[in-house]
């Protein structure tokens, strides 16, 4: 295993563009620490965000992680061109013309995705430590360490989106197009999903139970947004009497059906690839 990994490493790092990216991404996401710096003032409007609470532990665990996921894009770029840049350069043949077989091929690629989530969830748990040691207002150790199943969860929600990522590469071959699939794609499970859900006429709940087997809104579904259960926002819903109580919890189904889909992905890889002429 550390041999394949340690192949698909190098072919990164020797592409000039998916070097720049998955830097480029580890950089963004260190720009999460400056949220502590921004402070508003309107007027007698003032807006400090640490002040919030965002940082506050166990909180923080669920909004850093929230944040985290909507700049998954940066690595997808790099795992479908990680894909198609096999097929341009050539290199998906040599590497079976030099011993590699299809399944150590699809195992090397899911590796790599495994490693970058892995790193992506290690490098954001360590930010939020040192965040919430120098902004919460709780720092009692059962306090800090509770709420970790975002941590599960966001690990899962990278899997299974770059799984998907790798499975659209395979199929498509070409990154431009691939990225371009999956921007329709996302669309049209957003907009489908958001017509069905808000439409006046019909507002079926079982909208919501059908879309939580869909891919992107499984993956989406793992961590919902944090920011109504701020305080501050809550006093504004209480304010125009909006009593709606939220589930911010992370389900064990929903990681279920991700994993599910993961594996599919996966499988479907192998599938094509073994049966594509190379």
């Amino acid at each position: 295993m550390k041999r394949l990994l340690a192949i698909e490493l190098q072919k990164i790092w020797k592409n000039r563009a998916s070097r720049i990216l998955t830097i480029s991404y580890f950089v963004i996401l260190s720009f999460i620490a400056m949220i502590a710096s921004i402070k508003l003032e309107i007027g007698n409007f003032k807006l400090h965000f640490a002040e919030m609470g965002i940082f506050n532990f166990p909180f923080i665990w669920h909004f850093n992680y929230y944040i985290a996921a909507s700049l998954k894009f940066f690595l997808a770029i790099v795992i479908v061109s990680m894909m198609a840049n096999e097929y341009s350069y050539g290199t998906l043949k040599q590497n079976l013309i030099d011993g590699m077989s299809k399944k150590e091929f699809v195992l090397s690629k899911f590796l790599t995705l495994v490693l970058f989530a892995l790193t992506s969830t290690l490098f954001v748990f360590i930010m939020s430590i040192i965040l919430g040691f120098s902004f919460s207002s709780y720092k009692e150790l059962g306090i800090v360490f509770s709420e970790m199943e975002y941590i599960l969860a966001y690990f899962v929600k990278l899997i299974g989106f770059f799984s998907f990522c790798l499975f659209i590469g395979v199929l498509i071959k070409r990154s431009a197009f691939a990225i371009g699939f999956i921007f329709v794609w996302f669309l049209v499970e957003k907009i489908s999903y958001l017509t069905l859900k808000f439409d006046i006429f019909n507002r079926d709940p079982r909208v919501d139970q059908v879309y939580a087997f869909m891919p992107l809104e499984s993956m989406s579904n793992l961590i919902v947004e944090p920011f109504t259960r701020l305080s501050v926002i809550k006093n504004i819903q209480t304010a125009v009497g909006d009593t709606n109580v939220k589930d911010y919890s992370v389900h064990f189904s929903s990681i279920l059906v991700v994993l599910v889909w993961t594996t599919l992905f996966i499988f479907l890889s192998y599938k094509i690839i073994k049966k594509r002429d190379l």
